[in-house]
């Protein structure tokens, strides 16, 4: 699919009244490698990060990175110095460590879907059916002008087995929404991107949805491309988010999906895709050649997040805590994606806010999942990462 085909019209939308999602915390069972730390591994891991920092770290560059513009915590701050200055291993390790130990976390407070819902059916233009186990109600959100909704959201369980690991999807309409890219502070790079890292005021109001974008592009693994400036390189078969000069979106392998054109305005890769022809790619697991980040990254139980185009070429986001990377493939596909990608994954990192008007030249956001992190609000201010928004038409 081109970058011109990437929204497709529909011709019905039979749109469900508005429903909340049912939830029950009975009977749930705790997922399989939690997220939580005992007191003993908290404190290593922060006696590890720690002297990793006194050591390695010559002063002036550790006080830029704690006090360069945009939002982040001092964490975040800390652990992207180490990777800037030769500490990927090290973070990696620790990372692998950190998801993939601990107690089991508590199963209350947690959004459990109740048992026995029927199958996750998708928004009512969405001709594939997914294949999810157990399921809510798609509940619709900001209207377009012709009072239909441009956006739906759930939560359904990704795996029947675990029923503690819920997934949350939005699914927003090509036809009714423009998609836009914007730089970060320190993502991807670079000087003179538009935007000031922030929302823009002006397009506040008629704002649908914000959401974070990929990894570091150290780690991406390809290439960014907004308004005619370039950072990294566009890599053949990276998983690519394609912009084009009519604000719309879609998401596909670079050389065979998408392509560069005259139209396109912005594109940003992250690692391979996940999810091909409707299913997850082969080899998620082994995560051979490293396709999808360091070794043993793909098997962190972890907040992650991903987006995807379904057949009719409209966009569908899923992020959840306690995903791997074969639970987040599994997940998108099961919402109705047929080409997917991972974007970014840790709790500090993975936001989405739908958008609703309140007062006239105001809008209120809301988060995906209440457990996210990160405020509603994060891109009103400039932020160190770049990030996506979606406006009415």
């Amino acid at each position: 699919m081109s970058t011109d085909q990437a929204s497709t019209a529909h011709t019905c939308d039979p749109s469900p009244p508005p429903t909340s999602v049912s939830c029950d915390v009975t009977g749930a069972q705790p997922v399989p490698r939690p997220r939580r730390l005992g007191p003993v591994q908290r404190r290593v891991l922060a006696v590890a990060v720690a002297f990793s920092i006194v050591f390695l770290a010559p002063g002036v560059s550790y006080v830029q990175a704690l006090t360069y513009p945009g939002s982040a915590t001092w964490q975040m701050r800390s652990v992207e110095w180490l990777r800037d200055h030769g500490g990927s291993p090290l973070v990696d390790r620790i990372e692998n460590w950190y998801y993939t130990t601990g107690s089991a976390p508590d199963a209350a407070g947690l959004p459990i879907i109740t048992a026995g819902r029927p199958l996750l059916a998708p928004p009512p233009t969405t001709a594939v059916r997914p294949r999810a186990t157990q399921g809510g109600t798609w509940v619709p959100g900001r209207l377009d002008p012709g009072g239909n909704p441009a956006i739906y959201t759930t939560l359904f369980r990704p795996d029947a087995q675990y029923p503690s690991v819920v997934a949350a999807v939005a699914w927003i309409r090509a036809r009714d929404t423009s998609a836009h890219l914007v730089a970060g502070t320190r993502e991807p790079g670079g000087q003179g991107w538009p935007g000031g890292a922030q929302l823009p005021p002006a397009d506040v109001p008629k704002l649908v949805a914000t959401f974070n974008s990929g990894w570091k592009m150290t780690d991406a693994h390809g290439g960014f491309f907004l308004a005619g400036q370039g950072n990294g390189h566009l890599m053949d078969g990276q998983a690519s988010l394609v912009i084009n000069d009519s604000g719309a979106a879609t998401v596909g392998q670079w050389a065979r999906d998408v392509t560069m054109s005259r139209h396109v305005v912005a594109v940003r890769q992250n690692l391979a895709l996940i999810v091909d022809h409707g299913r997850p790619v082969p080899g998620l697991d082994a995560n051979s050649g490293k396709r999808w980040g360091s070794y043993e990254n793909q098997h962190q139980y972890t907040w992650r997040s991903g987006i995807g185009v379904d057949a009719a070429g409209d966009l569908i986001y899923v992020a959840g805590a306690n995903l791997t990377l074969q639970t987040l493939a599994a997940a998108l596909a099961d919402a109705g994606v047929v080409r997917g990608m991972e974007l970014d994954i840790h709790s500090a990192l993975v936001s989405f806010a739908s958008w609703a008007p309140t007062l006239p030249g105001r809008a209120r956001p809301t988060k995906l999942l209440p457990g996210m992190e990160r405020p509603a609000n994060r891109y009103l201010a400039p932020d160190q990462r770049d990030f996506f928004y979606l406006t009415l038409r």
